[in-house]
């Protein structure tokens, strides 16, 4: 199968090496792991109080990222499927409505969270002394929330028609520049400003926008696709109503998942200000040990989407369980060293003795929670890819509050195990949830859930 346009020739199919696809998305979502962390280093030797904060706020902006996707998930779906079943004619409407949709509501909505900023900290009982540095970021960051809703699109245009490598080398542009304007806010010829915060998220705002620039140049300059207001007469209508169909319950997966997140937050947040920032720290060295799970999770959902879309239906199921063999080794790996050297890698963030006694409790329970969720993010992702997208939405439900908020609670607070019981509640969750969707992919139950028709043309 053979994804063709005016300049480029990208062949994806049941033979493709994963590391063809996941190699890039690795690096990239490796260089984007060293971007936050060096917002949290730059930020833990400005103000420590900032750390907390900026990690409150980005489980906020998370939560808007969640629902940018609601497009940008139903436009990976679309797009691999019809690409794999050669349906090129449609693709420049698709891109279209994408990023036109996408953009308005990413507008919209970045209005919305800042209007909701006051009661958004008092939802998570934001203590005072960080508060105003949340706030902060939300306005700035959070109004810059469209540019997140483009590029979620853009990217996963690219990826479906085979160009991995683009994210890589945005990423890393993006890293240059967000480390250089932290610099020069916090400590460098601006610092003078006393912008702090404000000024990290200004860096972090000018680099999506030069990522966003950057994306849209690639997608012309290399013939992918084009982008017309006359390719939605007449607007198609049916075609948005089908992407939405499948956005929504993806998104409200993820939105249900970052729901229950932000209710164990709250909790961490009443544990004292040691157990949020032990929180903040323990994510940013746990984002290294999904690397390699997430990047083999996503090159196997556009893999998996052509393949669906091709109608090979038995190489797909086969290409999830090889994939899984080489990323749960590796991720289970991963966290376990994350947690024999936490006690040295905190220190670089903190010399609070009793933030890295918390985080090491974290660390250890992290490993569990990492293997479930490796199995969740193959499966998952590849459901969706395959048009299962109801099942994962109802099992996310199920779990995240009925085992992980229910298990969390009792042994965070309940029981007073502290923030190391609120993992412990994330990874009944994850482990369990992730036997149940992997049992569904076994038994085939997402057969004849394709949103290509093949005999249309």
């Amino acid at each position: 199968m053979k994804i063709m346009n005016k300049q480029t020739a990208v062949t994806i199919d049941e033979n493709t090496p994963l590391l063809v696809l996941a190699g890039p998305m690795f690096l990239e979502l490796l260089l984007n792991t060293m971007l936050n962390n060096v917002d949290t280093l730059m930020l833990s030797h400005y103000d420590e109080y900032a750390v907390g904060a900026v990690g409150n706020a980005n489980t906020i902006m998370f939560m808007m990222n969640i629902l940018f996707n609601i497009i940008a998930t139903a436009t990976s779906v679309v797009v691999a499927q019809y690409l794999g079943a050669k349906r090129y004619d449609s693709m420049n409407m698709i891109y279209t409505l994408a990023v036109t949709v996408n953009l308005t509501f990413g507008l919209i909505l970045s209005g919305a969270f800042c209007l909701a900023n006051p009661l958004i900290m008092n939802f998570l009982h934001v203590s005072k002394e960080m508060r105003p540095y949340s706030m902060i970021y939300i306005y700035i960051v959070g109004g810059g929330g469209f540019l997140t809703a483009v590029f979620n699109v853009m990217l996963q245009i690219l990826r479906c028609n085979g160009h991995t490598g683009i994210g890589m080398w945005v990423t890393f542009a993006i890293n240059i520049i967000n480390i250089g304007g932290n610099y020069l806010f916090l400590y460098g010829p601006l610092s003078f400003l006393n912008m702090g915060v404000a000024g990290v998220a200004t860096s972090t705002v000018f680099a999506r926008f030069i990522a966003v620039s950057a994306l849209l140049i690639f997608f012309f300059a290399t013939g992918t696709g084009r982008l017309s207001l006359r390719f939605l007469r007449p607007f198609p209508g049916k075609l948005l109503g089908k992407m939405i169909k499948i956005g929504l319950p993806s998104a409200g997966e993820n939105l249900t998942y970052n729901l229950y997140q932000t209710t164990l937050l709250s909790f961490v947040n009443g544990m004292g200000n040691d157990s949020v920032n032990a929180r903040a720290y323990c994510n940013s060295l746990i984002a290294f040990a999904m690397i390699f799970s997430n990047a083999a999770a996503m090159s196997t959902q556009i893999i998996t989407g052509h393949l669906v879309g091709a109608g090979k239906s038995d190489e797909a199921y086969k290409r999830v369980f090889k994939t899984l063999r080489v990323s749960m080794p590796i991720t289970i790996a991963l966290s376990s060293a994350n947690a024999l050297l936490c006690r040295y890698t905190l220190g670089f963030f903190t010399g609070n003795e009793n933030v890295i006694a918390l985080g090491q409790m974290i660390m250890i329970v992290d490993i569990f929670v990492e293997t479930g969720r490796c199995l969740n993010m193959t499966f998952v992702s590849s459901l969706k890819a395959a048009g299962a997208y109801v099942f994962p939405l109802i099992m996310g439900i199920i779990c995240n509050w009925g085992l992980g908020l229910t298990t969390g609670y009792i042994v965070g607070v309940a029981l007073g195990v502290g923030v190391a019981g609120i993992f412990a509640g994330t990874a009944t969750d994850e482990c369990i949830r992730g036997l149940i969707v992997m049992y569904y992919w076994y038994k085939k139950k997402w057969l004849g859930k394709a949103v290509v028709d093949r005999r249309e043309r």
